[in-house]
C-alpha cells in the first residue's frame, strides 16, 4: 500500500517548482491532492491567494467539501527578491511577510479543525535563510525566520492534540522562481557575501528532493517528529 492511500493533501504554491513536485509525489503515493496557486485554475489546481483570508477559507472549504477533510497541509507558496536593506520598500517588506509568513499561518489556521479531527500534519517550506543571515534579503530572512518559529510554536502547542508541524529548510533550489530572482541581485553586490549562498558541496537542490522531505515528514514514519527544521542545504549550515 502507498504511504498516503486514503489521505487528503492540500499543497500551496503548486503551479511549479517545489509545490508542483510535492503535489505530484503525494499523488503518486496514493493521496488525493488539491493544489492551490495564484496562477491556478481548474479542479486539481485551484486559484487561491494565501495572503487573502477569504480566499484561504474558500479553498480550504472547497478541499474539505470535495474530499471530506484534510490530512496533510504543505505550505509551499513563497517569494524572494534581493535588494540592499536601505532600498527595501515597505510594500516589498510587507509582501514577503504576507506570502512567506502570514500565508502559512492563515492556511494552517483554516485547516486546523479538520487536521485536529483527523490527527493530520503540517509541513512548512522555510529556508536556510530563516536560520542564518543572508545578504541582500532582509525581508526574506525575516519572513522565513518567523516561519521557523511559527512552526516550532504550533508544534509545541498541538503535539498533545495529535497534530504534527515541521519545516523543511532548503538552500538554493532550482525552480522557475530562482531565474527571476537572480535578476534582482544588486549589481554592486559583495561577492564574498554572495559566496555564503553557495553550498559547500557545490550543488543546487532539485525540487523533488524537497518534495521527498515533505513526504517523509508527512508520513507515518515521522510520527515522532514535530517541531523540527530539516535542512537540505549541502552543508551550508555546518
Amino acid at each position: 500500500m502507498s504511504r498516503f492511500e486514503g489521505k487528503v493533501a492540500l499543497v500551496t504554491g503548486a503551479a511549479s517548482g517545489i509545490g508542483a513536485a510535492t503535489a505530484a509525489l503525494l499523488r503518486e503515493e496514493g493521496a488525493q491532492v488539491v493544489g492551490v496557486d495564484v496562477r491556478g485554475e481548474g479542479a486539481e489546481l485551484l486559484h487561491g491567494d494565501v495572503t487573502d483570508p477569504a480566499s484561504v477559507q474558500a479553498f480550504v472549504g472547497d478541499t474539505i467539501a470535495r474530499h471530506g477533510g484534510i490530512d496533510i497541509v504543505a505550505n509551499v507558496a513563497g517569494m524572494v527578491r534581493f535588494s540592499h536593506v536601505e532600498d527595501t520598500t515597505l510594500p516589498d517588506w510587507q509582501q514577503h511577510l504576507a506570502v512567506n509568513l502570514t500565508g502559512p499561518f492563515l492556511v494552517s489556521q483554516a485547516a486546523l479543525p479538520t487536521l485536529l479531527e483527523r490527527k493530520g500534519c503540517i509541513v512548512n517550506v522555510a529556508s536556510i535563510a530563516g536560520l542564518r543571515g543572508q545578504p541582500y534579503t532582509a525581508a526574506y530572512c525575516a519572513s522565513k525566520g518567523g516561519l521557523v518559529l511559527l512552526t516550532k510554536s504550533m508544534a509545541l502547542e498541538l503535539a498533545a492534540r495529535g497534530v504534527r508541524v515541521n519545516a523543511v529548510c532548503p538552500s538554493g533550489v532550482v525552480t522557475p522562481l530562482i531565474a527571476g530572482v537572480a535578476k534582482t541581485i544588486p549589481t554592486d553586490a559583495d561577492q564574498k557575501l554572495m559566496e555564503r549562498l553557495m553550498a559547500p558541496n557545490g550543488l543546487w537542490v532539485e525540487p523533488v528532493e524537497i518534495a521527498e522531505a515533505i513526504a517523509y515528514l508527512a508520513s507515518p514514519a515521522a510520527r515522532n517528529i514535530t517541531g523540527t527544521t530539516l535542512l537540505i542545504d549541502g552543508g551550508t549550515w555546518c
